[in-house]
């Protein structure tokens, strides 16, 4: 029987989100080249510009769901989109004027400008998918969130490589102006899209919305472990990324070209997981769908072991390889997991509240990786990062989730 093709409302809307999140990744992976090699920054300036452009994801992600549960999303959405555009497109212009000539001067509004844009992400991260449920069938529901992961894989994986390009062939401005491009193309691809209507609620104080949130998670037998096994997750990914790349020229012996080589496997593993995940899902039942992200990372996590002892790229390559493949299948299935069994009221609490949850757990994880490396090495390390992987699988095999036969239904 043929499979009937997704609603138009959900296409516009992935193709919003390539747009959205490629001018996210443009705009981040410019930063810093600019940084450097226009401003002359070192390892520091550039790590505080990092932590300009991921604090929104820890700080603004609740004040955005909450936002979510009570305005249209997709007009929320489109404001949002619209200010990350006037942030990034004012930067060609500070460049023209020689405003960004100063090197203090110039990284403060380059880290402005990445907090703007990554606050763009951050409201189209917990808006779109409470939009999810009300433009599609219930039944097509991880068709949907499967678009939607591909061309955000595509994005990461293409995001940076062209802002590289542009950077390199014209200059900072341009890369920026394209990044301020493609997040007024996502905003017009979001003009008219459809949103279904919600009943209407009774005012409520910030603190109990927002404990209404908790308690729905901490309460549910689904989403509670869901939010532990991701927490889990992104701590050990953080203390991984935190060692690999001295661990990788210092232990494995690679170069610059054969890290990069080998970080890219990620993005390739995301695309692959994402372009399987319908046949996948046809073949597997709904709750292992979910678990296979967990389980392979365990797998990536003994590629890393393993590179312990053995030189070169070839093993972290395959690890990374697994770390995009599988979580990229964890991501949709969670997502339609926490879209079915969540009033349609909460949804944007409860996105804002997984998402900064993992957050919260970048800096954690960064800071594991840093100290465990500089006190026991980077070897190290990884163990510790393997650990971790061990212990969010075990929580999610644990729990109900994956004895899932289908999607379950709204509690």
């Amino acid at each position: 029987m043929p499979i009937s093709p997704l609603p138009l409302a959900i296409r516009r809307l992935a193709w919003s989100n390539l747009a959205a999140q490629s001018a996210e990744q443009v705009a981040l992976a410019a930063a810093p080249i600019l940084a450097v090699t226009a401003l002359g920054a070192g390892p520091g300036e550039t790590g505080l510009l990092a932590m300009a452009q991921t604090l929104p994801f820890l700080l603004l992600s609740m004040p955005a769901g909450l936002l979510a549960d009570r305005v249209a999303r997709r007009r929320l959405m489109v404001l949002a989109e619209l200010l990350r555009a006037g942030g990034l497109a004012a930067l060609p212009l500070l460049l023209a004027a020689g405003l960004l000539a100063t090197p203090a001067t110039g990284l403060a509004l380059l880290g402005l400008v990445g907090a703007l844009a990554a606050t763009g992400t951050v409201v189209f991260s917990v808006a779109a998918p409470a939009l999810v449920p009300g433009l599609v069938a219930r039944a097509d529901l991880a068709r949907a969130n499967t678009r939607l992961e591909l061309v955000r894989s595509l994005a990461f994986a293409a995001g940076p490589a062209l802002a590289g390009a542009v950077v390199a062939v014209s200059g900072g401005g341009p890369a920026f102006a394209l990044a301020a491009g493609l997040s007024v193309l996502a905003a017009a691809l979001l003009g008219g899209l459809p949103e279904a209507p919600r009943a209407p609620v009774a005012h409520r104080r910030v603190l109990a919305d927002v404990a209404a949130g908790l308690r729905f998670v901490s309460d549910h037998a689904l989403l509670r472990p869901i939010m532990l096994t991701g927490i889990g997750w992104s701590t050990g990914w953080f203390v991984l990324q935190a060692a690999f790349v001295p661990y990788a020229v210092h232990h494995l012996g690679l170069g610059a070209g054969a890290v990069g080589a080998t970080l890219a496997c990620y993005g390739a593993g995301m695309m692959t997981g994402a372009l399987l995940a319908p046949a996948v899902g046809r073949r597997v039942r709904f709750g292992m769908v979910i678990a296979l992200g967990p389980l392979s990372s365990v797998l990536a996590a003994g590629c890393m072991l393993a590179s312990l002892s053995t030189a070169g790229a070839a093993l972290p390559a395959c690890g990374f390889f697994l770390f995009g493949a599988g979580p990229i299948l964890w991501t949709i299935g969670q997502t339609t997991l926490r879209q079915a069994v969540t009033p349609a009221a909460m949804l944007g609490r409860v996105s804002a509240l997984t998402m900064m949850a993992t957050a919260g757990a970048r800096p954690l994880g960064a800071a594991i990786g840093g100290l465990v490396g500089t006190l026991a090495g980077t070897q190290a390390a990884i163990v510790v990062a393997a650990l971790l992987f061990v212990v969010q699988a075990a929580v999610i095999m644990a729990s109900p989730v994956p004895r899932l036969v289908a999607i379950p239904v709204e509690a």
